[in-house]
C-alpha cells in the first residue's frame, strides 16, 4: 500500500519520543482525552462542517458538504482543497495546525478532529491526494510492543491510548465529487444515537458562521445558502426557506492589541463580525431567543442576552468554548460587534419589531454580553435609526412616543412622532433607556395649546384622545381638562366647562353673536360633553340669562343687526308664540325706513292696526325684508304687532270706567300683548 505520507516515519518518531519520556506518553494521552471527553465531546458536526469550510477557503470556491449515515458508518464527504502534508502534521500534532498563516480560515489549533473520537476508534480520511487513518486497536498494539513505563502507563489507562498521534496509510478514494471524506465507523449504539440526534438537528444557521460553505447534505436533508443582496441571506432547509439579514464587518487587529495573545494567534490578525436576524415572511425581524451563544465563529459557551446571531473571530480558549474576559483583543471586538449590531437594528428599522432586538432588562449573562451590550446601548443612543412618521429618521433623543390612536393627528403638529405600535409594555423599558420620550395625555393637550386647526381637525384630535381614555382606564379624565375649542365665532378657548354644544338644529354662527361660548359644530365631541360642556338646544340658548341681556341692551349697541339676526333665529328655531318670552319686545329691530326699535314698537308692514297709528305715535312699521327673511310669526314672537292684542284681566273692575284715562306704554309682562293700556285715574 502506498504511503505517501510516510506515516511510518511519523509513528516511529513518535514511538521513539514515547519510547525516551513515558510521561510525554502519559501527557499526549491525557491531552487528547481533555479534549473527548470535554470541549469536543458534542462538537462532532460542527468541526466536520469547519474543517470543510476551511478547505473551501483554502480552494477559494464556495464549498459542499456531504453527510451520510450508512452501515453504521458517518461519512463527512467536502469538496475543496485536498489532504496534504500540513494538514497530516496538523492532525497526528496536539496544537500545531496548518491552518495558522491561513486568514479566512477558521480551524486555528489543529485539535477540532478529535471530535471524531466521541464516537469512532477508527477514524479515516480518504482523499484524492491520498488517505490517513486512525485506530485505536493498532495505537494499543504499538504502545504494547514499545513495553515499558509506556506499557504499564495504557494499562492504567484501560486501554485509553492518544489515537490521533500515530496515523497509518489508508486505501480508498474520497465519494465521487469530492475532494476529501472523513469515515467514522460508529463505536457503540450509544455514538449510533449520539450521531442520529446531531445529524436531526444540524440547523440551517450553520451556514451563517461557515459562510464559505454554500451547501450541507445531511442524510438527503439538502441545507443551502443564497445571498439575496449585500445584507440579506436565504437559507433553506429543505422545502423550506427562510431569509435572514445581517451586517457583516472586518479588518486588520492592531498589532499591540494581540501583544498578551499565544504567538500563533497574533500571526493572524484579520478579524471578522457578523450579526445576523431571521425575517419573517412579512420581511420583519423576528428575534431570536433571549438566551443565544456567541459564535466564535462557531458555538461557544459563552452565553449573550441579545435575540440576535452573533459570529465573530473572537479570541477562544484552546476547545473554543470559552472567551477570555481580559484580553484587549476581546474588548476590541465586543466594540465591532456592537457597531454590527446596532447597524443590523438600523437596517430593520422601518418595522417596529427591530425593537425586539434592543438588549432586554435582564443582567447580562457574561462578560462578553456585558461588554457588547453596553456598547450597542451606547451606539443606539446616539445612532440615526428610529423612524418618524414622515418618513424621516432621528436618533432616539429626538424622538417622541404618544398612545397609537394619537400618533396621526399628533404628527400634524409634533416633530419626531414615532409611527403606532412601537411603544409596547415590551419595548418600553429599552425605549425609555435610550432616551425616547413618551408624552402622557395632558403634555399632548399642552402641546396642542396652541395648534392651529380646522374645527373638524379637532374634532379628529377629540376622538383620539377619548379612544386613548378608553384603552388606558388608569388615566384620569381630568388630565384632558385644558383641552383646546374652537368656537364657532372663531375663538379657541381653554377647557370645555363653559362651552355649549349645539344640539336640535341650533343656528350655531348666528347665535356666535350673543357672546356664548358655542363650540363650532365641527368640532362638538362627547369628549366635550364629559370634560363639562352642556348641550344647548334653540331653547336653552333663548333661556341663558346672558341672552336676555344681551337682547335688553341691544338697542344700545352701535350695530344691533348680529345680535337681532341671532335671536331671530333662535326664534324661528325654537317655535315660540307670541308673549312666551315677553322679554323679546326690547330686541332691536330695523324699520322701514332704516332706523332701528324695539320690537314692540314694530308693527308688521300692512298690519290691520296700522291705520288705527297716527303720525305722532311711537310706533314704526318693520323692515318688509326682515318679514320676508324670518316670517310674520317669528317678528309677532319677539312682539311686533298685526293687531291689537287681547289682554286677558277677568278681575278687572270697570265700574268707574268714566274715570279712567290713557297713561302711555304699558310695563312689565303686558308690554308686548298691546301697545297700549288704561289705568284708573285717582
Amino acid at each position: 500500500m502506498s504511503d505517501r505520507y510516510d506515516t511510518a516515519a511519523r509513528r516511529e518518531a513518535v514511538l521513539a519520543a514515547w519510547r525516551s519520556s513515558p510521561t510525554r506518553f502519559r501527557e499526549d494521552a491525557n491531552a487528547e482525552e481533555d479534549l473527548v471527553l470535554g470541549g469536543y465531546a458534542d462538537r462532532l458536526i460542527v468541526e466536520l462542517a469547519q474543517n470543510a469550510s476551511d478547505a473551501a477557503v483554502r480552494a477559494g470556491i464556495a464549498g459542499e458538504l456531504r453527510l451520510t449515515l450508512v452501515d453504521r458508518v458517518l461519512s463527512a464527504a467536502n469538496t475543496g482543497a485536498a489532504l496534504d502534508a500540513e494538514g497530516v502534521d496538523g492532525l497526528t500534532s496536539l496544537r500545531a495546525s496548518g491552518k495558522r498563516d491561513e486568514q479566512s480560515s477558521t480551524g486555528r489549533f489543529g485539535i477540532g478532529f478529535a471530535a471524531t473520537l466521541a464516537v469512532s476508534d477508527e477514524p479515516e480520511i480518504r482523499s484524492t491526494t491520498g488517505g490517513i487513518r486512525f485506530s485505536l486497536a493498532d495505537t494499543d498494539k504499538a504502545v504494547r510492543e514499545l513495553g515499558g513505563a509506556a506499557a504499564a502507563e495504557l494499562d492504567r489507562r484501560d486501554g485509553r491510548a492518544p489515537v490521533l498521534r500515530l496515523a497509518w496509510p489508508a486505501p480508498g478514494a474520497p465519494m465521487d465529487g469530492y475532494a476529501t471524506e472523513v469515515r467514522l465507523p460508529l463505536r457503540d449504539d450509544a455514538a449510533l444515537a449520539a450521531v442520529r440526534a446531531a445529524l436531526d438537528s444540524v440547523p440551517a444557521s450553520l451556514l451563517l458562521a461557515l459562510p464559505t460553505l454554500s451547501t450541507v447534505d445531511v442524510n438527503g436533508r439538502v441545507l443551502r445558502r443564497t445571498e439575496v443582496d449585500e445584507q440579506t441571506v436565504a437559507l433553506a432547509d429543505g422545502e423550506k426557506t427562510r431569509h435572514w439579514r445581517y451586517v457583516t464587518t472586518a479588518g486588520d487587529l492592531p498589532v499591540e492589541l494581540l501583544a498578551d495573545r499565544p504567538v500563533e494567534e497574533r500571526i493572524r490578525q484579520a478579524w471578522r463580525v457578523t450579526a445576523a436576524v431571521p425575517l419573517t415572511e412579512a420581511g420583519e425581524p423576528a428575534a431570536l431567543d433571549a438566551a443565544q451563544v456567541l459564535y466564535a465563529p462557531t458555538p461557544t459557551d459563552e452565553r449573550i442576552s441579545l435575540p440576535v446571531r452573533l459570529i465573530g473571530t473572537f479570541p477562544t480558549s484552546p476547545d473554543r468554548r470559552r472567551v477570555p474576559d481580559s484580553a484587549a483583543v476581546t474588548r476590541f471586538l465586543a466594540e465591532q460587534a456592537a457597531e454590527a449590531v446596532a447597524d443590523l437594528i438600523a437596517g430593520c428599522s422601518e418595522h417596529p419589531a427591530v425593537l425586539r432586538l434592543l438588549p432586554g432588562p435582564d443582567l447580562p449573562l457574561s462578560t462578553v454580553d456585558s461588554l457588547v451590550r453596553a456598547a450597542v446601548d451606547a451606539q443606539l443612543r446616539t445612532a440615526v435609526w428610529l423612524p418618524d412618521t414622515h418618513g424621516q429618521w432621528l436618533p432616539p433623543s429626538r424622538a417622541l412616543v404618544v398612545d397609537d390612536p394619537l400618533v396621526e393627528i399628533a404628527a400634524d403638529v409634533l416633530d419626531g412622532i414615532l409611527p403606532a405600535g412601537w411603544w409596547t409594555s415590551a419595548t418600553a423599558p429599552a425605549l425609555r433607556a435610550l432616551g425616547v420620550r413618551r408624552l402622557g395625555l395632558a403634555e399632548v393637550v399642552e402641546a396642542f395649546a396652541g395648534a392651529d386647526g380646522e374645527p373638524s381637525w379637532w374634532h379628529d384630535f377629540y376622538d383620539a384622545i377619548d379612544i386613548a381614555l378608553r384603552h388606558d382606564p388608569s388615566t384620569e379624565i381630568g388630565e384632558v381638562a385644558a383641552i383646546r375649542v374652537p368656537l364657532v365665532d372663531g375663538r379657541t378657548v381653554t377647557g370645555a366647562r363653559e362651552v355649549l354644544l349645539p344640539v336640535d338644529d341650533l343656528p350655531a354662527e348666528a347665535v356666535a353673536a350673543l357672546g356664548l361660548r358655542i363650540a363650532h359644530p365641527d368640532a362638538a365631541h362627547p369628549l366635550l360633553a364629559r370634560l363639562g360642556a352642556r348641550e344647548a338646544s334653540p331653547a336653552s340658548v333663548l333661556a341663558d340669562d346672558r341672552v336676555r341681556a344681551e337682547v335688553e341692551q341691544s338697542y344700545e349697541l352701535d350695530d344691533p343687526a348680529p345680535v337681532a339676526e341671532a335671536v331671530l333665529a333662535l326664534v324661528a328655531a325654537t317655535g315660540i308664540g307670541p308673549g312666551e318670552l315677553p322679554w323679546l319686545a326690547d330686541l332691536a329691530l330695523p324699520d322701514a325706513e332704516g332706523d332701528w326699535r324695539p320690537a314692540g314698537e314694530l308693527l308688521l308692514p300692512g298690519a290691520p292696526l296700522a291705520w288705527l297709528i297716527g303720525a305722532d305715535v311711537p310706533f314704526g312699521t318693520a323692515d318688509r325684508q326682515l318679514v320676508e327673511d324670518y316670517g310674520a310669526d317669528v317678528l309677532a314672537a319677539v312682539g311686533t304687532l298685526a293687531t291689537f292684542a287681547v289682554v286677558d284681566q277677568p278681575d278687572l273692575d270697570l265700574s268707574d270706567v268714566d274715570d279712567w284715562r290713557w297713561t302711555g306704554r304699558p310695563t312689565g309682562p303686558t308690554r308686548s300683548l298691546t301697545p297700549w293700556t288704561v289705568s284708573r285715574s285717582n
